[in-house]
């Protein structure tokens, strides 16, 4: 009984430190180290005219000409594809 107990006990104090882990909140920056930005107008700071992933292409309404300006880097894109409202592969573009 008491080798169950102290084995039992071994294995929680091991799986505590990982429990942690999880809870912790995450991180600003994703895996790679690429910025998640809170909103656009952080993400235009750095990227001014928004950011990209390859092959993207702005989506427009007729009539109006598209950003063909904004940073292509696909990491930084995927970290903030929240903020691409349209889905056009384009996050935060503008002129």
């Amino acid at each position: 009984m008491r080798r169950t107990l102290a084995t039992l006990t071994a294995s929680l104090v091991c799986l505590t430190p990982a429990a942690v882990a999880l809870a912790a909140p995450a991180p600003t920056t994703a895996s790679a180290g690429v910025k998640v930005y809170k909103n656009c107008t952080e993400l235009n700071k750095t990227y001014k005219h928004g950011v990209g992933k390859a092959g993207a292409r702005d989506k427009t309404r007729s009539g109006t000409k598209p950003v063909t300006n904004f940073r292509v880097n696909t990491k930084v894109y995927n970290a903030n594809k929240k903020h691409d409202r349209d889905k056009d592969g384009v996050a935060c573009e503008k002129r």
